[in-house]
């Protein structure tokens, strides 16, 4: 491991600061880059832990009738707890997982993940920390999915994947296939649902892209209790 390398891994995780330079040679440590591309299947064994330097991973499931539901999106700076849990654990792999862009990783071999995890308490506690983090946020989704109505999560969802800056002259590219994953629900429900927002005006929708007209009505949506 050369010493820009280890910068870039300590810039983005800093955890592993407390892990000496000399402690990364021969070990089997490596970066890797992958393009847009499903990466992992459910009952995977682990050899390598993974964490996202560039990029972006999905981190999903699929139930019994093919209906996707995405769980939740691995960062740069970020780990999977659930391929955590499976390598802890030594259990296989209970989601799937792809990566959206290219995206740059950097692997640990499971032995060298352990014995590090045992050997320094900042790795050890920015892994449990993301556990807790992780837990809330699909704590959070499920509560969604079990009590939102679906054009508030829609309203949600649209304003999530824009900033107060978007305008209608500024759209967001999605499908509504791409938006019903991301729900957990079908894409004709969606499509109902932004369609009564376009007919109030509240948006305009273009073959793969949306635009935001009226954030403001869309905000107020998504703020009703």
């Amino acid at each position: 491991m050369d010493p820009e390398k280890f910068a870039n891994i300590v810039s983005k995780f800093p955890c592993f600061s407390v892990v000496p330079l000399e402690k990364w040679q021969n070990t089997g440590a490596s970066i890797i880059s992958l393009s847009a591309q499903p990466v992992l299947e459910e009952g995977h064994i682990f050899e390598h832990a993974s964490f996202v330097l560039r990029g972006s991973v999905r981190i999903y499931k699929i139930s019994p009738s093919g209906k996707e539901l995405t769980l939740y999106r691995v960062k740069s700076g970020e780990v999977c707890v659930i391929m955590m849990a499976s390598i802890l654990g030594e259990t296989g792999y209970e989601a799937l997982a792809e990566t959206e862009e290219e995206t740059e990783l950097l692997v640990l071999p499971v032995a060298l993940f352990k014995h590090w995890m045992d050997t320094y308490k900042e790795l050890n506690q920015f892994i449990y920390r993301l556990f807790i983090k992780r837990m809330i946020s699909v704590t959070s989704l499920i509560e969604d999915i079990t009590f939102l109505p679906m054009d508030r999560r829609v309203a949600e969802l649209l304003l999530r994947k824009t900033n107060t800056n978007t305008n209608s002259e500024a759209p967001l590219y999605a499908t509504h296939e791409a938006l019903s994953l991301e729900l957990g629900t079908a894409r004709e429900v969606v499509s109902r649902v932004l369609k009564e927002f376009e007919r109030l005006g509240w948006i305009q929708l273009g073959r793969g892209k949306i635009y935001l007209l009226q954030r403001f009505e869309l905000e107020q949506l998504a703020q009703v209790k």
